[in-house]
């Protein structure tokens, strides 16, 4: 008989009757039933009920274990009579009669409970993850993850991509988030950097012709913590792919995702292809680039309506230039009135100066706005909204950038007040033709406003003969259920046009030459067109396993302060280790030090 196990703890069954097995496993839970001790034994696989009785000259003993004990039995599997079958359990037919036991690893007094599971403080869960990852629910979180990756590099291979690895160590780039820096030894006062992405080795694979990459690629930002997003690190499908167009590579993302989702999810997913929505539109109607398509209402422009209305108040700040933007929402009308007070109160907690509405009823149409408006901009309100009686719409001004903002936040806060977004749904869209300029108003100038090293749509004849604010890039997003996944383009692969790209948002030549070299030189040597994306794994399990924080599908998390608890990172070093390192710490770091 094997040490350890002949089964695991999830595979017994009726077929099983009258072995004897070996199982090894955690004390999850006991009970003593007039003399005769039930316990629970649990390993990765499963439960299996196994049955110590008062015979046994070792039940006191064992029945006095913690929970959590790691101990190996030898019993004999018996069926369980028919009114204890457990149909919840896949070893529910069965039990095992314990014969003897082995202590294989103690456990003193936990810090919270695994079974009945304990809510307990997120420090404390964090400090002690090893035991927190042992709960049914976290445990399944992460085998999901495993799961899900194996089959992502499946679907990868079958669409004919090579899974390279790129470096960790690699020198600083200006991104958008702060880098992880790493002093050298050898070269002092120098340091490498951790890659916020394999962003330039993708390409630079691209340019060494091996045509299709992808990799499950880890990316380290220096960035504040989010219910979305973990400080420090994170895990993406990055990949890249040469001679192709916007559509090729969302045909591939398309299937991958369609397909994972499909695999570990039982809700409905959003068929192929997904809704391509323009940027612009998806600003418009949902207030928000990264749109939750469940949620029934899209809002409209009612700007030239409310410029031409006795409202003063909308009609100055239309001139002056703001928006007015409205929000029909059907078949609320005869909501209380405390209901729209909490909008409005809302609203203000959101930044706005308050949230006008109307309401239709069969008899008239009513509201704070009602007596300021005049017929005509009612039909018209009507038309545009596409509202009857019974419906509300609300309304928002403020200058356009605001105005979206607030009325994406007010568009999810109706619905998750109406409990209206859409249950057992996956609902992916593309979010395209981003803009690729901006005005920047603090500075008064041109900037980029999404990736610098995206293609301009029109290419080089764009940038040369169109205003600069009106020029799309071969940018896209792939949101699903309001979570972006992943920001992807068509790379700018052309050395003239990058110059100028650049030069219009204020960079002279040398400047690229000296911050983006490397790439520079690689495209001037024969690039191909290529382009990619790189949606985040993190997100991607999160939603399927239906959390709200990705810290519950990542095995060691840090804080919210990007600590690790259970590890003590970032710890101290010595004294040694610095004068190695050739670095000094500052008087203020010192004190932080001694503080800590």
């Amino acid at each position: 008989m094997h040490e350890f196990r002949t089964h695991t703890c999830g595979e017994l069954k009726k077929s099983d009757v009258g072995a004897t097995v070996a199982l090894s496993g955690w004390i999850n839970n006991r009970r003593d039933h007039g003399g005769v001790l039930f316990i629970d034994l649990r390993d990765n696989y499963g439960l299996t009920q196994v049955v110590v009785y008062p015979d046994a000259g070792f039940q006191y003993e064992i029945g006095h274990l913690h929970k959590e004990t790691v101990i190996r039995i030898v019993g004999e599997v018996m069926p369980r009579t028919e009114e204890n079958i457990n149909p919840k359990m896949v070893t529910g037919e069965i039990e095992v009669k314990v014969q003897s036991y082995k202590l294989l690893g103690p456990c003193t007094q936990l810090p919270f409970s695994i079974f009945p599971e304990e809510q307990a403080p997120e420090d404390t869960r964090l400090q002690y993850r090893f035991l927190d990852l042992r709960k049914p629910d976290l445990h399944q979180n992460i085998i999901l993850r495993s799961r899900v990756i194996s089959s992502m590099r499946r679907r990868m291979l079958e669409h004919g991509f090579n899974e390279f690895q790129t470096p960790i160590l690699t020198s600083s780039s200006p991104e958008g988030a702060r880098d992880y820096l790493v002093p050298s030894r050898i070269h002092p006062g120098k340091f490498y950097a951790l890659p916020q992405a394999p962003q330039q080795f993708k390409q630079l694979l691209m340019i060494a012709g091996f045509d299709r990459y992808f990799q499950i690629a880890p990316c380290f930002r220096d960035e504040d913590a989010r219910a979305d997003r973990s400080p420090g690190e994170f895990y993406q499908l990055d990949l890249e792919m040469s001679f192709v167009t916007q559509e090729d590579i969302f045909a591939v993302v398309e299937d991958v995702l369609s397909g994972v989702f499909n695999e570990f999810s039982s809700w409905h997913s959003t068929p192929v292809p997904f809704p391509r929505i323009p940027y612009k539109e998806a600003m418009l109607k949902y207030g928000s680039d990264k749109p939750d398509l469940r949620i029934p209402f899209e809002a409209c422009d009612v700007s030239e309506i409310f410029a031409k209305s006795g409202f003063k108040a909308f009609k100055n700040a239309v001139a002056e230039g703001s928006v007015v933007r409205a929000l029909p929402v059907p078949e609320i009308a005869n909501r209380p009135r405390s209901f729209f007070d909490r909008l409005v109160e809302y609203a203000q907690s959101i930044g706005s100066k308050g949230l006008a509405y109307l309401v239709w009823t069969e008899e008239k149409i009513k509201g704070p706005l009602a007596k300021f408006l005049s017929e005509e901009n009612i039909a018209q309100l009507s038309k545009v909204c596409n509202v009857s009686a019974g419906d509300v719409v609300f309304f928002i001004c403020a200058q356009e950038d605001e105005a979206c903002r607030l009325i994406g936040e007010i568009r999810s806060k109706i619905a998750t007040e109406l409990d209206s977004i859409e249950k057992g749904e996956y609902k992916f869209c593309w979010i395209v033709d981003f803009p690729m300029f901006e005005r920047d108003t603090e500075h008064n100038c041109i900037a980029f406003s999404h990736n610098p090293f995206s293609m301009p749509q029109g290419g080089m004849d764009a940038l040369l003969s169109q205003d600069p604010l009106e020029i799309l890039a071969y940018q896209y997003d792939i949101v699903c259920n309001g979570v972006e996944l992943s920001s992807g383009a068509i790379r700018n692969h052309r050395p003239e046009i990058m110059y100028k790209a650049f030069e219009i948002a204020g960079y002279d030549k040398s400047t690229v030459d000296e911050k983006f070299g490397a790439m520079i030189n690689a495209f001037n040597h024969g690039a191909p067109p290529h382009g990619g994306i790189a949606p985040g794994i993190d997100r991607i399990v999160m939603l399927l396993a239906r959390q709200e924080n990705i810290r519950e599908v990542i095995a060691f998390p840090m804080n919210q302060k990007a600590q690790d608890l259970m590890m003590n990172a970032p710890g101290k070093v010595t004294e040694e280790q610095l004068r190695e390192l050739h670095i000094t710490l500052l008087p203020s770091a010192r004190e932080d030090e001694e503080n800590s």
